[in-house]
């Protein structure tokens, strides 16, 4: 096992350490330790970076209650360089997202498989990087007002399908509902961990439900 004498801090003294969500896998932010802030960070369990902006130690959550619970850090092979593996309470990104990683920048249609992940990224880039023409970026121009009237009206449609008993339409409804909701949830802030989150929380409430249930029954 590698120790603290083992790395390569740049000539400001500093090292760069990638923020990964230990449940996700996702990036959640690349920030800088120094020598002082790493050791806090390996005593405490929780990330402690040092601030180039500010110059002085920060340790993630001191003030926003957002503490990140180290599960592991690891060097890469020339050592100058580190991922760090947390268990997140609330946003990495001091704007109030999952993650600071949210723009993006180049997605390949050919090679890019489809996730929801990316659906909800290239829904984000057209809230942020405006494109003419494009029907997302046309429901942000409009406003929450218009986005819930499209969510309602999509509802809808569901709700028609399903009744009719067409499986085909009732899928291709429930995609347009699905798009929408998430164009809603990028417009409020709402990440797809937050979704993931409280249907977690439904689940052990549910789990609960039944067991008291069966507990009953049985009396």
């Amino acid at each position: 096992m590698l120790t603290i004498n083992d790395l390569r801090f740049d000539a400001d003294g500093l090292i760069p350490a990638v923020v990964v969500d230990y449940e996700s896998g996702k990036v959640l932010t690349l920030a800088y330790m120094n020598e002082e802030s790493l050791k806090i960070s390996m005593e405490k369990g929780l990330t402690c970076f040092w601030s180039r902006s500010r110059q002085e130690l920060w340790l993630k959550g001191e003030t926003s209650g957002n503490y990140q619970h180290i599960y592991s850090i690891t060097a890469d092979c020339d050592r100058d360089a580190l991922v760090v593996t947390v268990m997140k309470e609330g946003p990495a990104c001091h704007l109030g997202t999952d993650s600071c990683f949210n723009d993006l920048l180049y997605l390949n249609p050919e090679n890019a498989g489809f996730t929801l992940d990316g659906l909800m990224e290239l829904i984000r880039g057209r809230k942020t990087e405006k494109k003419e023409g494009s029907y997302t970026t046309y429901l942000f121009e409009k406003g929450i007002d218009k986005i819930l009237k499209k969510v309602g009206e999509e509802s809808t449609e569901v709700i028609i399908a399903g009744k009719a008993g067409d499986k085909k339409e009732t899928i291709y409804e429930i995609s347009d509902l699905v798009y929408h909701v998430m164009v809603l949830m990028i417009e409020m802030g709402i990440s797809l961990d937050d979704i993931e989150k409280e249907l977690a929380s439904r689940h052990v409430i549910d789990h609960k439900v039944k067991q008291e249930k069966m507990t009953g029954d049985a009396m």
